[in-house]
């Protein structure tokens, strides 16, 4: 794999692991730092056993490497082109930073219209209008500066309201194709679709006077079982990198994956869960259990329909 849009964060790690040798002496708990503080939290399953049992020939027994020079990753061919695809995709207009990339001298790798997305509802965010685009930088700014913002926006009922919050994170739902923001400091408001605020403008700390919150936002965690086969693993932790999780290694191939999801995501999480197969088993709690075997008999019942 020489690049990977998620998965990169691997070369670089292990650069600085090996840099990091070059310098002197390196122990096995400067390792594992090295890697809980620039890669995933999985990612010592992966990495370590790599380098130390010499499947990665970059390492000696006693932590030292056979490389003379400092790792350097120059950005290559594949991976300017691999960039130039990924910046015509409309997302990438929400971001400032984004847009002032320029790759003009080579060919974008594949095209939007090279690729079908399935399993995802077709009314997602209008990404091209510039109002949204305008809304989204203005929560998003107000999210890194932990700035309250005044909203209006259009309800269910297709009412407008008028709220005051202190937008806390953005979230984008891969399957709805939505931009989430969750919000504190409103008592009747946590989480509001992107697409519905018409309006948003900052304010200052001495107009925002937080209301007692009566929703909260509830995370729940989530055991799987994982069966390396087919190398579901990997597959499983690609699929869910954007949540807060954890893995271990149970026994031989089998793997224990926490995923810390809100509750309100609970039906999805059931539904991707399945989607794995019988390579993933969810062992905890016995509510989500129960909802992942109601699920299954619902679909057994559908089969034997007339």
């Amino acid at each position: 794999m020489i690049f990977h849009e998620i998965y990169s964060v691997y070369y670089q790690t292990v650069a600085k692991i090996l840099t990091r040798a070059s310098e002197g002496a390196l122990s096995e708990g400067e390792i594992l730092s090295l890697i809980e503080q620039n890669a995933f939290s999985e990612s010592t399953l992966s990495i370590l056993p790599a380098l130390k049992g010499g499947r990665w020939q970059l390492m000696r027994q006693d932590y030292s490497t056979p490389i003379r020079h400092t790792p350097k990753a120059p950005v290559t061919l594949l991976e300017r082109r691999w960039l130039k695809s990924i910046l015509l995709d409309p997302r990438v207009r929400l971001f400032p930073d984004a847009c002032q990339l320029a790759i003009e001298d080579v060919e974008p790798l594949f095209m939007p219209e090279d690729y079908c997305v399935f399993d995802r509802y077709a009314d997602g965010d209008p990404y091209t209008d510039a109002g949204y685009i305008q809304r989204f930088r203005t929560v998003l700014s107000a999210v890194k500066r932990k700035q309250p913002l005044k909203v209006e926006m259009t309800n269910r009922q297709g009412k407008t309201v008028f709220f005051k919050c202190l937008p806390v994170k953005l979230e984008y739902s891969e399957k709805d194709d939505k931009f989430r923001v969750y919000v504190s400091g409103n008592r009747y408001i946590s989480v509001v679709n992107l697409a519905r605020i018409i309006g948003c403008a900052p304010m200052t700390e001495g107009e925002f006077i937080p209301e007692a919150a009566r929703h909260q936002q509830q995370t729940q965690t989530v055991t799987l079982e994982i069966t390396d086969e087919r190398n579901a693993l990997e597959r499983v932790l690609l699929h869910f990198a954007h949540f807060c999780k954890q893995a271990e290694r149970a026994e031989g191939n089998k793997y224990l994956l926490r995923i810390e999801y809100d509750a309100s995501d609970e039906s999805e999480l059931v539904i991707r869960t399945l989607s794995f197969g019988p390579a993933v088993r969810a062992v905890a709690p016995a509510q989500f259990v129960s909802l992942v075997a109601e699920r299954l008999k619902k679909q057994r019942e559908m089969l034997f329909l007339p």
